[in-house]
């Protein structure tokens, strides 16, 4: 018994010190702060991107309103969500990476 103990506890150990050999925590510091930084931009990309669709929206809504199109329930909608779906994703982006 003493011998198979012997040789499940070798590799064990070494396993131990191997694991305590890996390089890399500075190079994770240097991701997670190139992904901090570069991530705020993302978000404000999102939120530009959702102004734009706002405002595009706007635009060809009151358009096809004053033409007299008699449906435009569904283009309010579709903007609408399109805009919304782009301030969220930021949100959501930001949540995941606990930025």
């Amino acid at each position: 018994m003493n011998n198979k103990i012997r040789r499940l506890l070798l590799p064990l150990l070494l396993l131990a010190i191997a694991a305590n050999a890996q390089p890399g925590l500075n190079e994770m510091q240097q991701a997670q702060q190139s992904l901090t930084q570069s991530f705020f931009s993302a978000l404000d990309c999102s939120l530009v991107v959702a102004a734009i669709f706002g405002i595009l929206g706007a635009v060809r809504i009151y358009h096809n309103w004053q033409m007299g199109h008699p449906r435009i329930d569904q283009a309010v909608a579709a903007w609408f969500f399109a805009a919304l779906f782009m301030v969220l994703a930021g949100g959501f982006l930001q949540a995941v990476f606990g930025i």
